[in-house]
């Protein structure tokens, strides 16, 4: 914008803002900035400031509507203008809280109902049928019916010829109803309601969140809606407190690596990185690490994008990209709240991975994730973010990747006996396993797969992590120092005698814990 061009004055002579139009700036941003939205006109947002002449405010506005990608128009307003739309932010905040308090009531009503609104699909007996239901109880069927179904993610999903809704339940998505396609706006509508999101926005995607209380639990619902050709995508991530605190002991870990883990996080400082794609369970894992500490004699915080879980006795903070709240951002806050132990959800950036040494470096515990397809991809990872190599030995303590495989039902396996191929494979794979872990398993008589039953439709239920980590020594530092290939990496960790991802699928599935099959796909 032009700081010459005289500024417009508006009297809103009191008319009033719409829900919609104060969506486009955070509640907390106008009253500190001291501006407000007052509508679009011409596809550009018009914002009303007490103070015109503010740089810092003018600064934070072009931050603001640069997400959004909208041109925006600056008046002078009076301060009881200002005051009348700041105002209006209370009328939005009822229209959630009512939602909200409105969605609870359908959910109890729902799992009463459920027999009438979801009909019996002749075609396809396992996908049923939503046809004539109010929208608000449409909703509340699918909340219940994932939570209930053990769901991890729910995704709507307009085709050409009606509306799918799947769940992902043990890393596999199947399709659980259909809707028909009139009725996709108003569901997609009631969900922007329930996460405060923009209603008239369908052209770009949105996120947010909401809670619900579902069989006399409160579950959290991330949602993230994306713009496709036959309407707008719904995906919410279901986030059950119930199921994200696992003991440390139950998450899979063998006993070497549980004592390595152990003695990780009783260093009073350097680094721990957990590492692998979205989805394979880093932030359990992460928790279930934090649920260890002594809390009572720790100043814990963490930096997460977004709060998942909550831990007791750890200060959990959500970062916010949109009004600058990034990970970089807070860290740097994070080390002035005089912390012992930090835990950064993702190291995304060079900024945040120089800040997260730099802390390690200084006597601070810091946990992070990053997005590397193993453990030894660690280390040229975060070269290539910029850290100096002379400056990883002496933080890392160790890494640990890790990858989500199914689970066998207990009583529903089926053995198939160690010979031919299946014998010439596992004796190799055995050969392969560092001198002191190969002592301790001679190759099984059998292993097994999933068989199905009554109680165990698929043969499998739930999932289960597998493993591989390295610690750092002298002689692993010296070799990073020379900027080395993951290659070089993985020879120097193997000597010292990690046990591969695939290995430790392996050894669970002479344990019978996991399908056989599984090992392949690692």
């Amino acid at each position: 914008m032009d700081e010459d061009i005289a500024i417009p004055i508006k009297n809103l002579e009191g008319k009033k803002v719409s829900f919609d139009v104060l969506k486009h700036i955070p509640e907390d941003s106008a009253s500190f900035y001291k501006f407000v939205p007052l509508g679009v006109m011409d596809g550009a947002l018009e914002v009303g400031m007490l103070n015109p002449d503010d740089v810092t405010a003018r600064d934070a506005l072009q931050f603001i509507t640069s997400a959004s990608r909208m041109p925006y128009r600056i008046f002078g307003i009076s301060q009881a203008d200002f005051d009348m739309v700041l105002k209006s932010y209370q009328g939005l905040k009822s229209e959630v809280t009512k939602a909200l308090g409105e969605l609870d009531t359908e959910i109890q009503d729902a799992k009463a109902e459920k027999g009438k609104i979801i009909k019996k699909n002749t075609e396809n007996p396992e996908v049923g049928l939503v046809e004539d239901a109010p929208v608000t109880k449409i909703v509340a069927v699918i909340l219940q019916h994932a939570t209930s179904g053990g769901a991890s993610d729910i995704h709507i999903e307009p085709t050409s010829e009606n509306v799918k809704v799947r769940f992902r339940v043990d890393g596999s998505l199947y399709t659980s109803l259909i809707l028909p396609t009139p009725v996709l706006e108003a569901v997609v509508a009631r969900i922007k309601i329930l996460t405060n999101m923009k209603l008239d926005e369908k052209r770009k995607p949105q996120d947010g969140r909401f809670s619900a209380r579902i069989e006399g639990r409160k579950i959290d619902f991330r949602v993230s809606t994306f713009p496709i050709y036959f309407g707008e995508k719904v995906v919410l991530r279901i986030l059950d407190p119930d199921k994200g605190l696992v003991k440390l002991d139950n998450i899979g870990f063998g006993e070497k690596s549980l004592k390595i883990i152990r003695d990780s996080i009783d260093r009073p400082y350097g680094m721990i990185l957990i590492t692998g794609p979205t989805g394979s369970g880093k932030t359990t894992t992460l928790y279930s690490m934090l649920n260890e500490l002594d809390r009572e004699v720790s100043n814990v915080v963490s930096l997460e994008d977004p709060v998942e879980y909550s831990v007791s006795g750890v200060n959990q903070s959500q970062v916010r990209p949109e009004i600058n709240y990034t990970f970089a951002n807070g860290l740097r806050s994070i080390l002035r709240q005089d912390p012992d132990i930090i835990m950064v959800g993702e190291i995304r950036d060079k900024e945040t991975a120089r800040l997260a040494i730099q802390a390690a470096l200084t006597g601070h515990l810091v946990f992070s994730t990053l997005h590397t397809n193993n453990t030894v991809g660690v280390v040229p990872r975060l070269i290539d973010m910029g850290v100096d190599p002379y400056l990883i030995g002496p933080t890392l303590i160790c890494a640990i990747a890790q990858r989500l495989v199914a689970k066998l039902c207990p009583e529903d396996k089926e053995p198939i006996p160690t010979e031919g191929g299946i014998k010439m494979m596992v004796e190799k794979d055995v050969a392969d396993l560092p001198p002191d872990v190969r002592e301790k398993f001679a190759v099984p008589q059998f292993v097994y797969r999933a068989k199905q039953s009554p109680s165990c439709p698929s043969g499998t239920k739930g999932r289960m992590a597998v493993f591989e980590l390295f610690t750092m020594d002298a002689d692993i530092e010296k070799i990073i120092l020379t900027n080395p290939s993951d290659v070089e990496i993985y020879r120097a960790v193997r000597k010292k005698g990690m046990i591969t991802m695939k290995e430790d699928a392996m050894l669970k599935a002479f344990q019978g814990m996991i399908p056989f099959e599984e090992v392949n796909k690692l």
